[in-house]
């Protein structure tokens, strides 16, 4: 499969089937998101997989009950380790990065036939309980990831005229 091909393919997938992912397609889908470009080269990601179902329960009670979340065959729990490198344009990097990373986890996911769904809707404390994650650690996504129930269609874009403009704003 191309990259076209996975970014068109690409989903918010919410009903999962009861199914695990197998080690080799999990391990293929990590690598991706390990092998992802970051400021100053620093990677500073850890990814909790979560695959014990009442942990991952425990997880869609802290996405403020989104179940399909628990119903995932694993979620992958995206943390930043340093949390205070500014870019020289003024951003942080963390939130870029991780970005980064994930976006290349949902898109090897498409090429295994597997889905995800990007989380930032949870309580980061109640995660970081759940699972044990260090205070000075910061949970940025949580990423349910299995085998869809259905592929959802597609949803609406900008054009490329509201979106692109050529040397300079305007």
């Amino acid at each position: 499969m191309d990259v076209m091909t996975a970014i068109r393919g690409r989903r918010s997938v919410r009903s999962y089937q009861d199914r695990p992912v197998e080690e080799e397609k999990l391990n293929l889908v990590l690598e991706a998101g390990r092998l992802a470009p970051s400021a100053s080269n620093m990677q500073e990601w850890k990814f909790v997989v979560v695959r014990n179902k009442q942990t991952r329960q425990k997880l869609a009670q802290a996405a403020h009950g989104q179940r399909f979340v628990g119903e995932a065959a694993a979620v992958i729990v995206a943390c930043a380790t340093i949390t205070d490198h500014m870019m020289p344009c003024g951003q942080l990097s963390y939130p870029v990065d991780l970005a980064i990373a994930l976006d290349h986890i949902t898109l090897k996911a498409v090429e295994e036939d597997l889905g995800t769904c990007w989380i930032g809707a949870f309580g980061e404390d109640e995660v970081k309980e759940i699972l044990g994650i260090p205070t000075e650690i910061r949970v940025v996504a949580l990423l349910p990831i299995g085998y869809p129930q259905y592929v959802p269609s597609p949803t609406s874009r900008k054009s490329k005229e509201e979106v692109f403009m050529y040397e300079k704003w305007g």
